[in-house]
C-alpha cells in the first residue's frame, strides 16, 4: 500500500513540476501572457509541496527516484499536450528511468 501511495504522489508530483514547467514556457517563450507565468510557478509551488508528502524519510533518494518519474512523464506531457513523438530511443530511456525508480524507491533494504 505504501508503494501505491508513493507512486500516485510521484505522479501528482510529476504533473505539478512538468505543468508548472509547461506553463512558464507558455507564458514566456510563447507570449501567452503572465497569468500563465504566474499559474506556473504556484504549480512548481506546489510540486514542493507533494514531494514532501513521500513516505520515505530521505530527501535525496526521494528525488533521485523522481527524476525517472519526471523524465517519463515530460515525454508522456509532449506527447499528449504537445503532440510530441518519441522515438525508440526515448521510450528506451524512459523505460530505463523508470526501472532506476523501481530499484531506488522500491528495492528491499535492510534495517538501519
Amino acid at each position: 500500500m505504501a508503494a501505491l501511495r508513493s507512486l500516485a504522489l510521484f505522479g501528482l508530483a510529476a504533473l505539478f513540476e512538468i505543468g508548472g514547467a509547461w506553463l512558464v514556457w507558455q507564458g514566456w517563450r510563447e507570449h501567452r501572457g503572465l497569468l500563465f507565468v504566474a499559474a506556473g510557478v504556484l504549480s512548481l509551488g506546489l510540486y514542493g509541496f507533494v514531494a514532501a508528502l513521500q513516505p520515505d524519510p530521505n530527501f535525496g533518494r526521494v528525488l533521485a527516484a523522481y527524476g525517472g518519474v519526471f523524465v517519463a512523464g515530460s515525454l508522456a506531457w509532449g506527447m499528449l499536450v504537445d503532440r510530441f513523438r518519441p522515438d525508440r530511443y526515448d521510450l528506451v530511456g524512459a523505460l530505463i528511468c523508470l526501472v532506476g525508480v523501481a530499484i531506488i524507491m522500491y528495492g528491499p533494504r535492510s534495517a538501519p
